[in-house]
């Protein structure tokens, strides 16, 4: 597939998102490398657009440069924002509350803390992209091995054989601790984060090296 073809279903996949206003969004694409650029109007909207560019087949890379902007009526305090996350993470089961410790800086929200699974860590963050002032996330959350590493190795390939989405035969995995470490051959970019979350969602797993290579 051409860099010209790939753009052009980059951007065609970006309009059919509904979730996002890709009006102000810029596509470059070279040689499966998409670079985005432009402003969205929400932190939630930024996180979207790369997920829409991930799913396009041929996509190889994703090199994200959209920026956040907010009209001045709707900036929020930092304070304001932080209290909200907390509120929100509470209202999460999914999330031991008191796990978690949120700072505000500027419109960006560091996440800290550990937790027993990296769905707790998944969740937390997710439950904060969408309020309103954020213009980014980073989460430093740790979640604490409780398993070997051999169970863990076993957990995964396990699960990496159900998945109708990926040839679990081209994928190694490779377990040290609770870092687990992904080699290989995948079809399609997407197919790298389906890897990704049947890695991490064993128990244990604290880190996730993705080697996978799209052919």
């Amino acid at each position: 597939m051409s860099d010209i073809t790939l753009r052009q279903n980059v951007l065609d996949e970006l309009e059919f998102e509904p979730s996002l206003d890709a009006a102000n969004i810029g596509v470059a694409v070279e040689d499966g490398v998409v670079t985005l650029t432009g402003h969205v109007g929400s932190y939630a909207e930024k996180v979207a657009a790369e997920h829409v560019v991930q799913r396009v087949r041929g996509v190889r890379a994703v090199a994200q440069e959209i920026e956040v902007r907010y009209a001045a009526d709707k900036k929020t305090a930092d304070d304001q924002i932080a209290k909200r996350a907390l509120d929100i993470i509470a209202w999460d089961t999914t999330v031991p509350e008191d796990k978690v410790m949120v700072k505000v800086e500027n419109g960006w929200i560091t996440l800290t803390g550990e937790v027993a699974w990296q769905f707790q860590r998944t969740a937390a963050e997710h439950a904060v992209r969408r309020l309103t002032g954020v213009v980014g996330v980073t989460n430093l959350m740790t979640v604490r091995p409780h398993v070997d590493a051999a169970g863990v190795k076993h957990r995964i390939e396990d699960a990496l054989k159900r998945n109708a989405e990926l040839e679990a035969g081209a994928i190694r995995v490779n377990v040290v601790g609770g870092k687990v470490t992904l080699e290989g051959n995948v079809r399609a970019w997407h197919e790298r984060a389906v890897a990704e979350r049947a890695a991490w969602a064993a128990p244990g797993v604290n880190a996730v090296e993705d080697h996978l290579t799209v052919v």
